[in-house]
């Protein structure tokens, strides 16, 4: 039995959304929020317009890309796009997770498209990316966060491409490099590598989407929150800081705070760097570790943010699927009781496992604290 750590991680937040807020981050980052003012005052606007302009520069979006604060979080962005955007042409939708299954739901069962694709694989795995076709509109997720697999890369999308690609980038903006030549529609919330607020999405546009946009009316009718254009053309003032509905000033002030704290550490590079040893202290621990390994199958597709592990003990393997799942949640409580870790259980639709976050609001020192707390945890659980 191993031996109970005595050192315990500064800070357990491990969850995967709501993530972990900026290191020093306190109440007082809320001082200069504007409240108890209309989001259409000047001063509103000029908060809502300097989240998106500090967003363009932070993330080097280019000048003739649109960004908005739309409701409903990165899921209400990528809703908003598929209901706006899909129709004209054929579409092939790669999932291989939750959400990116949850695209498929909608595509086919919600919007009924009649020339609809879905390449998916299991979790762990991606799937055949080079089935995308450059004619048709193409949708994913770049970083499953309830599978720990993301893409490698955008090379498999074609520059020359007459479809637009919508891609939901909720837990890799900030943390992986994204490749705008190849993205029409990016999405994120704030909640989950800059560890804000819940409730606000982020939709990025490039001229190939406005341009659909402005040239396309959907079939089926469109609820105001959805509704991107008036008359035929884009409404601009979404994109200047006009939101479609009420924001929260808090939470916008909050994303600024966090957005200042990455420009001072320097930037996106500094983000994925952190991110990306944070990954790197977990994969050391696997290495070494024979009773877990990482959901995802190859290295050049593992998260640097939602890190995914299975349990391969072989005592674990031959339980019923039940039994496993009990197993994982009695080490997930067991660390939670402790005050070490907390809500690392793996996603509900998941293979049972652990899911720890790692992005760049998470210090690499405590998640090197908490790794012999597991090895403790499966320990305790394999003898009872």
């Amino acid at each position: 039995m191993t031996t109970k750590p005595s050192t315990a991680p500064v800070r357990p937040e491990f969850s995967s959304g709501p993530t972990a807020k900026r290191p020093g981050w306190t109440p007082a980052a809320l001082s200069d929020a504007a409240l108890g003012r209309s989001h259409r005052s000047k001063l509103g606007k000029s908060k809502l317009k300097e989240a998106i302009d500090r967003t363009r520069q932070m993330l080097a979006v280019p000048d003739d890309y649109r960004i908005g604060i739309v409701p409903a979080s990165d899921t209400g962005a990528v809703e908003m796009a598929m209901w706006s955007l899909l129709g004209p042409r054929g579409v092939d939708i790669f999932a291989w997770e939750s959400f990116g299954a949850g695209w498929v739901t909608d595509a086919v069962k919600q919007l009924k498209l009649d020339d609809c694709n879905t390449y998916t694989a299991d979790y762990g795995a991606l799937p055949d990316l080079s089935l995308a076709d450059p004619a048709r509109d193409i949708i994913f997720t770049w970083n499953g966060t309830t599978s720990g697999v993301r893409v490698p890369n955008a090379d498999w999308i074609a520059s020359d491409r007459d479809g637009l690609t919508i891609c939901d980038a909720t837990s890799a903006a900030f943390a992986m490099p994204l490749d705008w030549a190849k993205l029409d529609v990016t999405t994120f919330s704030w909640q989950k590598v800059l560890g804000g607020e819940a409730a606000h999405g982020v939709l990025i546009l490039s001229p190939h989407a406005v341009e659909r946009l402005e040239s396309y009316t959907p079939p089926w009718p469109l609820p105001k929150i959805f509704r991107l254009t008036k008359g035929g053309k884009l409404i601009d003032g979404i994109f200047e800081g006009a939101t479609i509905n009420t924001p929260s000033m808090l939470a916008v002030e909050d994303y600024l705070d966090t957005l200042k704290w990455a420009e001072g550490l320097g930037g996106l590079t500094a983000l994925h760097a952190r991110a990306d040893a944070n990954l790197a202290a977990v994969a050391a621990w696997v290495a070494r570790t024979d009773w877990v390994e990482f959901l995802a199958e190859t290295p050049q597709t593992r998260s640097n943010t939602s890190i995914c592990l299975k349990i391969v003990a072989p005592a674990f393997t031959v339980l019923s699927a039940d039994d496993q799942a009990a197993f994982a949640k009695a080490m997930t409580s067991l660390l939670d009781s402790e005050g070490v870790a907390y809500d690392i259980g793996a996603y509900r639709d998941a293979p049972p496992g652990l899911r720890l976050w790692g992005g760049a609001t998470v210090e690499t020192s405590d998640l090197e604290a908490l790794l012999p707390w597991l090895d403790w945890a499966f320990g305790e659980i394999s003898a009872r």
